[in-house]
Order: structure tokens, then sequence, then C-alpha cells
């Protein structure tokens, strides 16, 4: 595990996450990038980055939305476990393969916040199907874009190199 890109990956995703969250309507969010990050480091990176990175994700999301600390950070740990299990299980190497998880650890990200919500208020809450169903699509268009990007990337940069060598030095026979 890459501790470092963890906490890069995370942190970048809380930041995004809150830069974006005034823009959304009646500062309800209604999209979790953080969630996306953590998937994508333990897509990465495996299981203990996972851990890792929802861990530091939930909490600080927690931290940043006043809500009670660690309700965000336990099924975010629970769900990039999960996640990074799944991905060392099952060669994952398409984009929509990648993004189907990050679909199925949506739906249960979102109910298991809602267990939690329920068992600390000792009422079940009402669930919003199709809230869930506009933060799930969301989250997979974001990380759609997001594992293309890392897919292409090092094929451009290759291509960038390649084209700023002199004509000389390349073989053209």
């Amino acid at each position: 595990m890459k501790l470092t890109s963890v906490l890069l990956t995370v942190g970048s995703a809380v930041f995004v996450q809150v830069v974006l969250a005034r823009y959304t309507v009646g500062g309800v969010w209604a999209f979790d990038l953080v969630l996306v990050g953590v998937i994508f480091a333990a897509l990465q990176w495996g299981p203990a980055a996972g851990m890792v990175g929802g861990t530091i994700g939930g909490l600080l999301q927690d931290l940043l939305a006043g809500e009670i600390v660690g309700v965000g950070a336990l099924p975010k740990t629970m769900v990039g476990f999960v996640g990074g299990v799944v991905g060392s299980q099952f060669v994952l190497t398409r984009a929509h393969a990648r993004v189907t998880v990050v679909v199925v650890a949506s739906v249960v990200h979102r109910l298991m916040i809602l267990a939690l919500g329920g068992l600390i208020d000792q009422q079940w809450p009402a669930v919003s199907w199709s809230a869930m169903l506009t933060e799930t699509a969301i989250n997979a268009g974001c990380a759609l874009v997001l594992f293309q990007a890392t897919t292409m990337l090092p094929g451009v940069m290759e291509r960038q190199r390649m084209s700023r060598r002199s004509t000389f030095s390349r073989r053209q026979w």
C-alpha cells in the first residue's frame, strides 16, 4: 500500500467534495466524491488502502459536515475494505467493471448510513430511493471519468514524450 498516494487521493476527493458541495440544491450533498476516492484507492492499492482511505475520508467528511463523527467513517471503511477485496479477487481492468463496484458501494454505503442513523435515533428513517439513485448515478459518472482518465493518462504522456523528441533520434525505417 502506498500511504502517500492514498492520502493524496482521499484528500483530493474531500477537497473537491467541499468545493462542489456549495453548488448543490439546499446544501444537501447529492453526490459523494469521497466514496468514489475511497473505492478508487481500494481498487488501485488493495483492501488495506480502502480501509485507511475510508477511515480518513469518512472522518474528514463527518467533521466538515458537522454530523456525528464516525457515522460516515464506519460505512466508508467497511465499503473500502470490501471494494479492495473485490478488486484483489477479480481482475477489474476495464472502467465499466470498476464503475459497477462504485455503484454497488454507493447503494450499500447509503443503506448503512441510514441504518446507523436509525440505530442512533431509535427510529428507522424514510428511504428516498430517488435521491439514492441520483447520488449513485452521479457517483458512477464521476467514477467513469476518473477511471477512464487514469487508464488513458499514461498513453497520452508517452505520446507527448515521443512527439518532443527530434526526428533524427527516431528510427524511421
